[in-house]
């Protein structure tokens, strides 16, 4: 196994958890952080099984004292954490002049102020080892746009400026900050769109040039890559996993 810990967040289910598989099986110890309490043991019990290192925490990670105490926790269990994938996040749809102050204050709370908490309460532990990885799922729509998603898509171009900050503070200690926005990829949340119509799974691929939906593990693969040592040079960087849609 390797030495590295790391922590990734709304890692029950969906991209998360392709997530928190891929870096189990290629050997680092995984913490889970979820809202979800049966989901995240789960999770973390099927890492355990296929032979890799997984505790499952429930997290709300809007909630500093709570994302304070699950790192103390997973420091002493698995060790200093030094890799962060911060990927937990939802949407709150709605036509914008419906939105409610309470409605975008949880917006931003779950999909940019969460992960403000995890990255400040995390990095003290990078600091000290003198290497990090920090990966932030942000999203395709901070391209392009999406209406009834206001305060998504103004939540997840925040993650973007403060992954760029954050590469900028960090990259001589040690850390690399990176960010990567998912296209279309098939997940439950993307489900739930498709079911309530807002989105055609069929004219979504017609405009994807590689052809096909993205899958969880086309994410996984490249959070991969950017936490490895090779991926040393790469900061500040947009990683985008789209099938070609945003070039």
């Amino acid at each position: 196994m390797s030495d590295r810990t790391a922590i990734v967040t709304g890692g029950a289910s969906g991209i998360g958890n392709a997530i928190a598989t891929r870096l189990a099986s290629d050997g680092n110890l995984v913490a889970i952080f979820d809202i979800n309490a049966e989901a995240v043991a789960e999770a973390a019990a099927v890492i355990e099984k296929a032979g890799g290192k997984a505790i499952g925490l429930t997290v709300d990670v809007t909630d500093r004292a709570r994302v304070d105490a699950a790192i103390a926790e997973v420091k002493a269990t698995l060790g200093r954490p030094t890799v962060l994938v911060n990927n937990a996040g939802g949407t709150l749809a709605g036509p914008f002049l419906d939105i409610t102050p309470d409605i975008w204050d949880r917006a931003l709370a779950l999909n940019l102020t969460s992960t403000f908490h995890c990255c400040q309460a995390v990095i003290p532990e990078m600091l000290d080892e003198g290497w990090g990885r920090i990966v932030n799922i942000s999203s395709s729509s901070v391209h392009s746009g999406s209406p009834g998603l206001a305060g998504y898509v103004t939540a997840k171009s925040g993650v973007v400026g403060l992954t760029k900050v954050l590469a900028l503070e960090f990259g001589r200690r040690g850390i690399t900050v990176n960010t990567v926005p998912p296209g279309f990829i098939d997940t439950p949340m993307l489900r739930q769109t498709v079911d309530s119509g807002m989105v055609d799974v069929d004219a979504q691929v017609a405009k994807t040039p590689v052809g096909r939906i993205g899958q969880p593990e086309d994410v996984a693969a490249t959070c991969a890559f950017l936490i490895s040592e090779e991926a040393g040079y790469i900061t500040g960087q947009i990683i985008g996993v789209n099938g070609g849609r945003n070039t």
